[in-house]
Parts: C-alpha cells; structure tokens; sequence
C-alpha cells in the first residue's frame, strides 16, 4: 500500500500562483473506467494527448479493453475496491506512481442499486444505503482529498471533476440513496472549490440526465425508452461521449473560472433555478 501524502500547508498568499498544467499531457485518473461513461472518459482524455489511469474495481477484462481501446502511450490499470479507506489510498497511490503524478482526477465511480421505499426490506434499505454513501460519497471525498494533497505537493495546480446526476435535483424515487449522495457529491465539489483555488486547483460537477450505455440499453427499449426520450425536448437521450466532453472541458486550463460549477448535462429535460 503507497502511504498517504503528507498534509498541505496553506498557502502564501503573497507567493505566485502555481503554473498551469499544459492542456494535454496530463496525467488522468478516472474512477469506474472499466466501460460506459467511465470508458468513454478514459477513451476522450487520451485522445486529449492525456496519460489515463484506468480504475476498476471488479471488471478487469472491460477496464482491459478500456486500456486497449485508448489512443497514445503511457496509460495504465488500477484495480481497487473504492468502498473502503485504505482503497482509496492504493488507487490513488498506484495511479500517482503510474503516471509520475496526478494532474486530473475524474470520479465516475458510482453504485445506483434500485430500493424503492415502499417495497424495499429494512435490511436491504441499510445494506443499500451503506453501499452508495461508501463509493458514491466517500470514495469521492477520499480520492479528491488524496489527489489534491498530490497536486499541491507538484506545485502546477491541477483539476477534479465530480459525476454527479440530474437526480440530485429532481429526485430519485426508487434510487434514493443514488439521488441523495449525488446531491452530497455536488456540495463537496463547491466546498472543495473554494478552499483549493488558492492552489491553483479547480473543482467542478456535471448533472447528467439519462445517457445511454450498455447497462441501461434494455430500458432504450419499447414504450419504456420512448418515454425516456420524452423526457427531454430534444426527443432523444445523451450519449457517453456528450457527458465525457463537457467533463474534459472542465478538466482543461481554459476552465479555470468554472470552478464550482455544477453544470446540467440533461437536454433541457429538467430546468433548475
């Protein structure tokens, strides 16, 4: 197990801001890489000119053709259970000694298990619950606290980018556990925002609403999917790629300012105020 960086300290504030990090050439850590947005992820920064880290945590043959599916040299797999502390530490660690450092860290990695209030055990409510505050919250919290530790250790600044949901927003019905820690994720990105500028580190969210993938094909399908579709006024849903390219636009130098953001990916299928 690599051993957590030691803490920061804060910064001067009459020191010049740290240089920063060149658009392409980075170093990439993408959480859940192992297929659906995560690969395309992986697939958009490399084809940035970027190094990825390709995390996985059960899927080794798909983070595998992940890996072979990426454009360009230097990346590399870590495999890693997220759900616990000292997970983090070794995906974070390997990702770091991979790559020669951390200069991006996008946390994809979720669980969203159906658990419907109604009909749902109290045994399984828990169980479920446990599960989605573990990766979906505190392995983010884990891995953006390790990743930026490392950035400020590098002195070139760096970015963070959270996967959030539309349903932080709209609610979850039967995913409320999903919902609730998307919404957490969010507040954590702003919280991080603000007390990492100084570093020259920037923080961001996306909100996706529905995005196709392999694992929710079967519900693209009949009168289930054309609802979906409806829901936007587009008369479609996203595709990975769309999500990925926003996420690596705000993991770029020019988004410097949006820091803090939370930005709707949903094709105008939920406006906020």
């Amino acid at each position: 197990m690599t051993d957590a960086p030691a803490p920061a300290t804060s910064p001067d504030p009459t020191a010049p801001r740290p240089t920063p990090f060149p658009p392409t050439g980075r170093r990439v850590l993408v959480s859940g890489a192992s297929r659906g947005l995560g690969r395309a992820l992986a697939q958009a920064f490399a084809a940035n000119g970027d190094r990825v880290a390709v995390h996985f945590a059960s899927r080794r043959d798909e983070a595998q053709a992940t890996l072979a599916s990426l454009s360009g040299t230097g990346h590399v797999l870590v495999g890693g259970d997220l759900s616990a502390p000292e997970g983090a530490v070794e995906v974070a660690g390997e990702a770091a000694d991979g790559l020669g450092g951390l200069d991006v860290l996008v946390n994809n990695a979720a669980v969203n298990l159906p658990h419907p209030p109604a009909t749902t055990s109290y045994e399984d409510w828990a169980a479920t619950w446990q599960s989605h505050v573990s990766v979906n919250l505190l392995a983010t919290a884990h891995l953006s606290h390790l990743a930026a530790h490392r950035m400020i250790g590098q002195g070139g600044g760096g970015r963070i980018v959270n996967v959030g949901s539309r349903g932080a927003f709209r609610g979850e019905p039967d995913h409320p556990a999903y919902g609730a820690t998307k919404a957490a994720v969010h507040a954590l990105g702003q919280s991080l925002a603000v007390h990492l500028a100084p570093y020259g580190i920037g923080v961001a969210s996306v909100a996706p609403g529905f995005f196709e993938t392999e694992r929710v094909a079967h519900r693209l399908a009949g009168a289930e999917g054309e609802a979906i579709r409806a829901q936007s006024p587009f008369g479609r849903v996203a595709s990975a790629e769309e999500v990925a390219a926003a996420v690596l636009w705000l993991a770029s130098p020019a988004a410097e300012w949006a820091s803090g953001t939370v930005l709707d990916l949903n094709g105008a299928s939920y406006l906020r105020t």
